[in-house]
């Protein structure tokens, strides 16, 4: 990479780390390329040379984003971590990335967009779902997942905990204990709501 590719490439990396940053406080409808272009500190003009629209460049942003956060969930998932934290990193979607997008703003780019929605379906059903298949697997054959309970059930579980984990951290009751509800949600997804059996 020469100077030049590499002075564009910094432009670039730029304009998409500002439209992250904007998609992270709010809607992308509400997002202007006017607005875009005066955060990152270059013209309209350059954004569409090097984008085309509005929509590819979220487009864009929303799809590295997205596959930075699957490389960091596969590795996490993959890592010396209990499974308790996998868990909780699996129900809660922790990440160490600065921005992340709301979940609001998700739902309506794959309403208004095909592409990402498929994106989005793809990467689901062909490397989370089966990561996840692998780690439940691998629980159950030790012993720290019954048996009795299959993976299909497991899986539709941490999905209902997933959806209505962003509502609750979200309100307003758990804005300043959010680490105690994690507790708490984690605590009943292994115990339920009795806890453990009491030994005999």
């Amino acid at each position: 990479m020469n100077g030049f590719e590499r002075r564009a490439q910094q432009i670039k990396d730029k304009i998409k780390e500002t439209t992250l940053r904007m998609l992270s406080a709010g809607s992308s409808k509400q997002i202007r390329v006017a607005d875009i272009a005066k955060h990152a500190g270059v013209s309209q003009v350059t954004i569409y040379n090097y984008f085309g629209s509005k929509e590819a460049l979220i487009r864009e942003v929303f799809k590295n984003y997205m596959l930075a956060t699957m490389q960091d969930f596969e590795t996490f998932v993959r890592g010396e971590h209990s499974l308790k934290e996998k868990i909780e990193y699996i129900i809660f979607q922790k990440k160490q990335t600065s921005h992340s997008f709301h979940p609001s703003v998700i739902a309506e780019l794959m309403q208004e967009d095909p592409e990402i929605q498929n994106f989005v379906k793809r990467n689901y059903e062909e490397r989370s779902v089966p990561m996840v298949v692998e780690l439940i697997t691998k629980c159950k054959e030790n012993g720290e997942i019954s048996e009795n309970v299959s993976i299909e059930t497991v899986i539709l579980y941490l999905n209902m905990l997933n959806d209505s984990s962003h509502r609750l951290l979200e309100s307003t009751r758990y804005r300043d204990n959010q680490e105690k509800l994690i507790e708490e949600m984690v605590q009943v997804f292994f115990y339920g709501i009795c806890g453990p059996e009491p030994q005999k």
